[in-house]
């Protein structure tokens, strides 16, 4: 296993990963393969739909912070949202988090007109999916990702946002075989 960052990150990530099921996290290889294109792509406003207890969150906000960008992340359950501020807070990576607590489809319908997205990232209520893209598709920009967690794990509820991005127009959509499945879409026009 590669180290990507100081010991203090690596042992929260590693403690995080021992409740990977209990928190629905993702793998350590889709952290690393986010991190990797999130730095590659040279994103600095990124967006993440389930914060959960901040495991990928510390993979985006260490990626946005060596880019010089922000996160910012939606978390529906207060306890969840609580020990993601915390490991935020101990992988020094809060400053560049902001966090919103509450519904994704409220926060996602009222983002400010001028709220510019390169990356987002989804791993939420499945079923949700199609009506997050919609709001996501507004806000961005052209070249940006949008990439979905839980595609193949979660087929048939991912299905009409797989069916929707795919006859997208704007969109180039592939489903990589991460463990859970990842939708990795770009927005071309």
């Amino acid at each position: 296993m590669m180290k990507y960052f100081d010991d203090t990150t690596e042992k929260v990530l590693s403690d995080l990963e021992k409740t990977q099921k209990q928190f629905w996290n993702i793998a350590r290889v889709t952290g690393e393969f986010l991190y990797t294109t999130i730095k590659a792509q040279n994103a600095k406003n990124v967006l993440e739909v389930g914060t959960s207890n901040g495991y990928s969150g510390i993979w985006l906000g260490k990626a946005v912070k060596e880019n010089g960008g922000h996160l910012t992340t939606i978390e529906f359950y207060d306890k969840r949202l609580d020990v993601a501020k915390e490991n935020f807070k101990i992988c020094k990576v809060d400053d560049v988090i902001t966090t919103l607590k509450g519904s994704a489809l409220m926060h996602l319908e009222y983002l400010p007109d001028d709220f510019v997205i390169d990356f987002a990232f989804v791993d939420a209520n499945k079923g949700e999916y199609i009506k997050y893209f919609e709001f996501i598709d507004k806000h961005l920009e052209k070249g940006g990702i949008i990439a979905c967690d839980n595609v193949l794990s979660h087929e048939a509820k991912c299905k009409p946002f797989i069916d929707a991005i795919n006859a997208h127009p704007n969109y180039e959509n592939v489903i990589l075989p991460l463990p859970a499945g990842l939708s990795f879409a770009r927005k071309i026009r």
